[in-house]
């Protein structure tokens, strides 16, 4: 049966989106409603939205949250504040959906369409070569990036047993120096309440660990970040995790938890305790309470810092796809 393809408002497919997602293969918090929404509503100033729906017997049975801006048809969003973008399709659905994907932009005016984040396990890699050869288009493929993740065990110990001997025993040594050398405690701020207080302190965090992150930490990403994480912890995905040192909070992380992942997107330590390795600690135990959770899971997100590897990550490669008439 042909799909219907329509263009619609967010408010018109939400509920529908977020079922769609539950049942699709990679589920990653940056395909969801809410994170589109937040970003369109924030720094969508400039772009058309082309919020294009695939329908079949009324059911929809894929998303391809796209924009435009002049000529260029992208996905919604940037790589600034999103790590992954994809394509939202109902399993065994992706054939038909990107053919019927083509039939649309065949007849929109543009001249590069460009998406970018594309992990290596999405489904848009196997069919747009071929569909873009067919069409006539030229079609490149470039890496972006990585996005290191782990694979969570049952138990701390048999994802201890998996670093390698050096990173093990460092970790190890790192914690019992932590424990022995200091008065400190670590927990989860999960719920709205407070929040924005506990996030200026996140952001001092942030702002202290690293000069590139400060210069990140723009006032309107500020302001992006106080609304999506304030959505995010009133769905239940926002994990605000603190280390503090005799009542000091000295190290931040945020995370997401969002399907069977916990999505670090960002942390950051007071470099007086960088002694200590406060920021790397956290994220440990970050990683030790996802297990703990029965979280499967952990990944890192864009980047290939050093202390992800050091717990045992591995990569996930990114691509930026070019499709030019």
């Amino acid at each position: 049966m042909a799909l219907i393809v329509s263009q619609e408002e967010f408010n018109d497919v939400w509920q529908d989106w977020e079922s769609l997602l539950r049942v699709c293969k990679n589920q990653r918090i940056f395909q969801t409603p809410s994170w589109h929404y937040l970003w369109w509503k924030e720094m969508g100033n400039g772009a058309q939205l082309r919020l294009t729906c695939f329908r079949e017997d009324g059911n929809l049975v894929a998303i391809a949250p796209l924009m435009s801006v002049n000529t260029s048809l992208s996905f919604l969003g940037d790589t600034d504040l999103w790590d992954y973008h994809d394509f939202v399709i109902a399993p065994g659905k992706e054939a038909p959906v990107f053919a019927s994907l083509f039939e649309v932009i065949n007849d929109q005016q543009w001249s590069d369409f460009t998406l970018t984040s594309v992990p290596e396990d999405s489904s848009c890699l196997d069919y747009l070569p071929q569909l873009s050869k067919q069409n006539g288009y030229m079609f490149e493929k470039i890496p972006e990036d990585v996005a290191p993740g782990a694979i969570l065990p049952a138990t701390w110990d048999e994802y201890l047993s998996r670093l390698s001997k050096k990173d093990r025993h460092e970790l190890r040594r790192k914690l019992r120096r932590l424990e022995s050398e200091s008065n400190f405690r670590w927990y989860a701020i999960e719920t709205a309440d407070g929040l924005d207080e506990s996030l200026g302190d996140f952001f001092s965090l942030m702002r202290q660990s690293r000069q590139d992150k400060a210069e990140f930490l723009t006032p309107e990403r500020e302001m992006f970040f106080l609304q999506a994480f304030g959505e995010m912890a009133e769905l239940d995905f926002l994990r605000l995790f603190f280390m503090e040192i005799d009542g000091e909070r000295v190290a931040s992380a945020v995370c997401f938890d969002y399907g069977n992942t916990r999505f670090l997107y960002n942390s950051g330590y007071n470099p007086a305790y960088s002694q200590l390795s406060v920021g790397l600690l956290l994220n440990a135990l970050c990683v030790r309470q996802s297990i703990d959770a029965g979280i499967r899971y952990f990944d890192f997100l864009r980047g290939d810092e050093p202390y992800k590897y050091d717990l045992g990550a591995k990569d996930l490669n990114l691509y930026r796809i070019v499709i030019r008439r």
